[in-house]
């Protein structure tokens, strides 16, 4: 709980300047771009007492800030203190508001159909944190093949039975990665990124499932084969990498863990609740799964006490993309996109931008799915000509992003498509531009 600070400021009067509402932590590292957006726009810091729910929600209704044009948050680990922006929070937002942009890729705390509805474009940091994340799958990867975990446990147990047993055991049952079959759920920026990794540094060879295929050229740069069925590529992987948002449901059910290849691995750096779980430490409990990586948890900070215990189990604290250069890129980005909306231009990395009416020529909003990869989502344009193929995530297209269904064509950090349950149970239902049930 951070100690209360001085009361927010009162908005700016008389400057004419559109006012920015700054959520955190300061701007740490690019002070010369923040010195000019500082000569273009006023800025409001509350301090993070005023962040609270209750205290927030109660400025909004009050207007202490007035009517500011956007919302910048550029650092993760603050200005979320008030928790899920829901309707509670985004109805009591002032007309005026443009924009949210913030650090972090996923988005599955803010309601972004809800800003829509008000016109605010929100702006995800997606591409940020690839380099780290994919840093961090490596690392479970190679963990869940050569057992990494039982390797360091024992060697700090300060006990000689234990190490010599790691020492003269492990042979036996570990393997390398390299001439395996690494199957990536989700082939977007994150997930291209590992594939590109492992098949340069590892050997690997790359299978991967996604709502659509991928142009040739992507892959051909690291040989990945393609399965347009999920269980298909599970049943053939020696190792399965989740590089898929969540957006409201489970992927790794306990079903769906029965098609796995028997003595497979399985290393999660998405979202820890597209995880059942208890499931997955039935799987390792039963040695239906040799080992699992998992860099996020269903219940952070909480992480499952059976797996936990599990020595086949590699687990990181959700600290995958946590690296400076991330944290940099998540300055940087938050600030150009707000420069940009409030001056006129596209933004970088909007989410939900078509499913803002801007105009009177502008549709209708629709419940469809936007492209978090291959182009951003400016909240200008309608959705490009390629978005009307069948409704199919197209490169290049720019759909709106759903709100409840589990999608995947993504990169961990915000890409987007048809929710695997449809896939599995054939209920897939296509029209022009609209993808329903997602």
């Amino acid at each position: 709980m951070p100690l209360a600070g001085p009361p927010s400021p009162p908005p700016a009067a008389g400057t004419g300047k559109p006012i920015i509402l700054h959520l955190g932590d300061p701007i740490v590292h690019d002070l010369e771009f923040y010195s000019r957006l500082q000569s273009q726009f006023e800025f409001i810091n509350p301090p993070l007492s005023d962040l609270h729910r209750a205290t927030f929600i109660k400025h909004l209704r009050e207007r202490t800030w007035g009517d500011f044009s956007a919302i910048m948050r550029p650092f993760w680990n603050t200005g979320g203190e008030m928790g899920r922006w829901d309707g509670e929070i985004i109805d009591l937002l002032p007309e005026s508001v443009k924009v949210y942009a913030s650090a972090g890729a996923g988005y599955d705390w803010v309601d972004t159909h809800a800003l829509a509805k008000h016109g605010i474009l929100y702006c995800n940091a997606r591409g940020a944190s690839t380099e780290a994340v994919a840093d961090t799958a490596l690392w479970h990867i190679i963990s869940v093949f050569r057992n990494m975990t039982i390797s360091h446990l024992s060697a700090r147990s300060l006990n000689p039975k234990s190490f010599n047993e790691a020492h003269f055991d492990l042979p036996l049952i570990s393997r390398n990665p390299r001439n395996h079959n690494l199957g990536i759920i989700g082939l977007g920026d994150i997930g291209f990124a590992i594939a590109k990794k492992v098949y340069i540094a590892f050997g690997m060879k790359i299978l991967y499932n996604d709502i659509e295929r991928k142009p040739l050229s992507q892959e051909l740069e690291v040989n990945a084969q393609f399965y347009p069925n999920l269980e298909e590529m599970l049943g053939q992987s020696d190792c399965v990498v989740i590089a898929t948002p969540f957006s409201g449901q489970t992927l790794i059910t306990a079903s769906l863990l029965e098609k796995f290849k028997p003595g497979s691995r399985l290393v999660n750096i998405a979202r820890g609740s597209l995880i059942d779980e208890t499931a997955l430490a039935d799987a390792l409990d039963r040695g239906h799964l040799s080992a699992a990586g998992l860099d996020v948890h269903a219940h952070e900070p909480h992480v499952n006490e059976r797996l936990a215990k599990n020595r086949r189990v590699e687990l990181t604290s959700h600290t995958g993309g946590g690296a400076l250069e991330t944290w940099i890129k998540f300055e940087k980005l938050a600030m150009e996109n707000v420069e940009r909306v409030l001056t006129g231009r596209e933004a970088l990395t909007g989410v939900n931008g078509q499913l803002i009416k801007r105009d009177e020529n502008d549709a209708e909003l629709v419940n469809g799915h936007s492209n978090h990869d291959e182009a951003p989502n400016s909240g200008k344009t309608g959705p490009s000509s390629a978005a009307h193929v069948n409704g199919d995530h197209q490169p290049g297209s720019n759909h709106p992003e759903p709100y409840g269904a589990r999608q995947h064509s993504n990169g961990v950090n915000g890409d987007t498509g048809v929710s695997i349950a449809q896939q599995m149970d054939g209920s897939m239902h296509r029209q022009a531009g609209i993808m329903s049930g997602v």
